[in-house]
């Protein structure tokens, strides 16, 4: 199996994880009170992660990064240090979004009924959030929108099942959603050491990215529609 460096930096905690042979073998996460300011870190936390892989001679295959949604500052910064990796390095890009992400500790840590929904959500102030709808295989049942939250935004899945809200935009939305269906899930992060399953499956199906071409998720197609206030 492959050995991928995992860069995490799309809200306030900046992570960094190395995966080999579907094993978490070294993680790192740092936090700020600002979005993207932890970020910064980075460099220092990428040395870390490399050296102790040198440290024990496991080379890289791949390197993966959270796609966004997020912050710009933060999806900037980790997707400028995974694309000089790669370079430097000549190892594949694997792009990973950020709310199919959040759904990975959800699943490994919660009993979660087959007919439930997950929402993860990422917080865009006031009562906007970016936000999707995934089954528990993870298949879109509702694609990545900017939602401005209201008793109706899902209102039509939460009058057939249960969904579970989840991520840094989520609480605030609760009082707003107010439905017997809802469920809230509390201290839900988008971290790199969640990113193993997801990156190894894009690799062994060949879903690299262009290294030279790539861009966030949140740069290349949300900019255009995202809330005012993240721009």
């Amino acid at each position: 199996m492959a050995c991928i460096l995992h860069i995490e930096t799309s809200t306030a905690t900046c992570s960094v994880a190395v995966s080999d042979d579907s094993q978490v073998i070294y993680h790192d996460e740092r936090r700020s009170d600002h979005k993207g300011a932890s970020a910064e870190q980075l460099g220092t936390m990428v040395d870390e992660a490399m050296s102790f892989t040198d440290s024990h001679a496991i080379p890289f295959d791949a390197v993966a990064v959270s796609a966004g949604p997020g912050s710009y500052t933060g999806l900037r910064i980790g997707v400028s240090m995974a694309k000089g990796i790669c370079y430097g390095r000549d190892l594949k890009l694997i792009s990973v979004p950020t709310l199919e992400l959040l759904c990975v500790p959800v699943l490994l840590r919660e009993e979660v009924p087959e007919d439930a929904l997950l929402c993860p959500m990422l917080d865009a102030r006031r009562m906007e959030v970016y936000a999707a709808l995934y089954d528990r295989a993870l298949k879109p049942v509702r694609d990545v929108q900017a939602d401005v939250v209201t008793a109706d935004t899902y209102r039509q899945w939460l009058d057939e099942r249960p969904i579970y809200f989840f991520g840094d935009g989520a609480a605030k939305c609760m009082e707003a959603i107010n439905h017997p269906h809802a469920r809230l899930l509390e201290n839900v992060e988008p971290l790199a050491r969640w990113m193993q399953p997801l990156a190894e499956r894009r690799l062994l199906n060949g879903q690299t990215e262009d290294v030279a071409y790539y861009e966030p998720f949140y740069l290349k197609d949300f900019v255009a529609k995202a809330p005012k206030q993240l721009l």
